[in-house]
């Protein structure tokens, strides 16, 4: 059984739990806990599906979300802004309009979030989502723009990518 780097590195944690554990370290306890340490690996990757490949992608994905949610903090505060200002200027008429975005988003996952970002941001509300498309409420015409092109999107397109 050849072993890549990350599975060498799984089985001596295993390992030095054991140890820990136990507590001491005496030969007998370590031919008992490489067995043992053998077969709870085996199980693991057996029964539990492990696979390094899958871990690391798992932890590309949360640091990208981690990402996507302190951007759409960011955009909120921003949608927050522009809404006090479409609410307080006198000269500003407000336009209210109905989109369709298109995404070219492969997974359900991430078209809902999308959806859900886009209702989060004040000023907009999304009414519908089938499919690839979204159709989106705007508290104004400026709101809407670049919509189909904005950061959501391609921060979402991003986290596609890293589970091919």
């Amino acid at each position: 059984m050849l072993l890549c780097k990350g599975e060498k590195t799984m089985l001596l944690l295993f390992f030095c739990v054991w140890i820990i554990f136990n507590g001491t370290i005496t030969a007998e306890i370590a031919v008992i806990g490489a067995v043992i340490v053998l077969l709870m690996f085996a199980f693991v990757c057996r029964f539990m599906d492990f696979s390094l490949r899958q871990e690391i992608c798992l932890y590309k994905k949360s640091i990208c979300l981690l990402h996507y949610i302190l951007i759409l903090v960011m955009e909120i505060i921003k949608a927050n802004m522009a809404v006090i200002r479409l609410i307080t200027s006198n000269s500003e008429i407000v336009e209210p309009v109905m989109v369709c975005v298109h995404t070219n988003l492969k997974t359900t996952f991430c078209r809902v979030l999308l959806a859900n970002s886009i209702t989060l941001t004040p000023g907009t509300i999304t009414v519908s989502l089938d499919g690839d498309e979204c159709v989106v409420h705007c508290l104004d015409k400026s709101l809407s723009e670049g919509m189909e092109d904005s950061v959501f999107v391609k921060m979402l397109e991003k986290l596609e990518r890293i589970g091919e």
